[in-house]
């Protein structure tokens, strides 16, 4: 039956992506982040719907293509050089043929992702974007929630198979990074349902990631719950708030997962920080030696046994900034932290450009929520090996997207959002009270 259903869902979908290439990215995001398909039993679990996906997104693009382009925003620009120079890197890698498999997986990615930012234009496609990416990730924080909940927080909450998030860390990081965007869809939606139904969402979500028993999740959750409360307009209440929930969460955890977290500050008695270590001085010496780095599947004996201090610990570097250095060398991680640096920056020019005008309000908010999730990101990526986990390029485009509307002043053109027909709620109506 989950067969059959999701496959008419798809096929039913299908005419529009070709007609309109922002659905199409839509549907290629829900179905290369969520993966439904390997929630079936069937024949749907093994069918290529993600390929289908990308082919029917590709072709909508020939249909469509004089009305679409490909934004040149500093973002843009360094995210462009950043592929040329992973081509020049595999090209160069130690071992060339394994780096051409993982280079082709990345590139897949990328080519939506800069179809993505070719059709992502107003704001309905902005909401539309965010909503299918929050509930195709909250989806699992939904499930490891209650399953961390119902179990007592003694089994660990993993990904869905076959993905960039099957891994516990790497659902925890995603989880993380998503929940400031179910937070801006709290805070925005006019519907008292919908806000309590994310409300519900974000909760469940925050016990999957304690559930995940992920060290790197913890600092990162840790760090943008930090930036929310500086964020927040009455930080007294906030940070009761903050601490009353934390002390609930971290109170229903079992005694094991205190002692794993607790080994965060003692990584000379803990294995795989010491082989973090090791990877990430490999890292650096591949990246002296060689301009171009590594390339792709560094992590193997041979390149261990040539530049590791300890040849017998063959793991991956778990980091993205070590992961970016080792593989891509000097110049690959300059232009992986371009990508970063010249977003957050759009950002912070969003907040500003957005605060005064009522109907710019929700980009100021979700201007904010985009930096505590950038901040989840570049926090938990430093112990984990996600440098090119499609989430993340997915909330560059979502930012990309915000700041030409308005730079092209959308609000004059376009009528109210796809989600949010109503006036803006919340912190959005006081705020616009305070600047009328």
């Amino acid at each position: 039956m989950r067969d059959v259903l999701l496959t008419l869902i798809f096929v039913g979908i299908v005419p529009f992506a070709l007609r309109h290439t922002w659905i199409g990215v839509l549907l290629w995001t829900w179905v290369s982040v969520m993966n439904p398909h390997k929630l079936t039993y069937g024949f749907a679990n093994g069918a290529p719907f993600a390929m289908v996906a990308a082919l029917v997104t590709l072709f909508s693009v020939l249909i469509n293509r004089s009305k679409l382009r490909l934004p040149l925003d500093a973002t843009v620009v360094f995210l462009i050089l950043f592929l040329l120079w992973m081509c020049l890197t595999t090209y160069n890698a130690i071992l060339p043929d394994l780096s051409m498999e993982d280079l082709v997986t990345v590139l897949k990615i990328q080519l939506m992702t800069l179809v993505a930012l070719m059709s992502i234009r107003e704001r309905k496609h902005i909401e539309a974007f965010i909503w299918v990416i929050v509930l195709s990730v909250g989806f699992y924080g939904f499930k490891g929630g209650i399953f961390t909940i119902t179990s007592g927080g003694g089994a660990r909450v993993w990904g869905p198979t076959g993905t960039f998030i099957e891994g516990n860390n790497e659902v925890g990081l995603a989880l993380t990074m998503i929940i400031p965007l179910m937070n801006y869809l709290r805070v925005v939606s006019p519907s008292k349902w919908v806000r309590r139904g994310i409300l519900l969402l974000m909760l469940l979500s925050v016990a999957a990631v304690l559930g995940t028993q992920s060290r790197g999740a913890l600092l990162a959750i840790a760090a943008m719950t930090v930036v929310l409360w500086l964020r927040s307009r009455n930080k007294a209440l906030g940070g009761v708030l903050l601490v009353f929930l934390s002390v609930a969460f971290l109170a229903f955890m079992p005694v094991s997962w205190d002692a794993r977290m607790r080994t965060i500050g003692n990584y000379q008695d803990d294995s795989s920080a010491l082989q973090r270590l090791n990877a990430w001085g490999m890292a650096i010496r591949i990246a002296n030696d060689r301009i171009t780095g590594g390339g792709y599947a560094v992590e193997t004996r041979s390149v261990v046994a040539k530049y590791a201090d300890n040849p017998d610990w063959v793991f991956t570097a778990h980091s993205i900034y070590f992961q970016a250095l080792g593989e891509q060398g000097w110049i690959g991680l300059f232009l992986f932290l371009g990508i970063g640096a010249t977003a957050f920056w759009s950002t912070v020019r969003i907040r500003h450009a957005s605060r005064d005008r009522k109907e710019s309000l929700w980009l100021f908010e979700l201007g904010g929520m985009l930096q505590v999730s950038m901040v989840g990101y570049a926090v938990g990526g430093a112990f984990l090996s996600l440098t090119y986990l499609d989430i993340v390029y997915d909330v560059a485009v979502v930012i990309v997207a915000a700041k030409l509307w308005l730079r092209d002043r959308r609000w004059e053109s376009e009528p109210r959002g796809l989600f949010n027909s109503g006036e803006p709620v919340g912190k959005l109506k006081l705020r616009a009270v305070a600047h009328a």
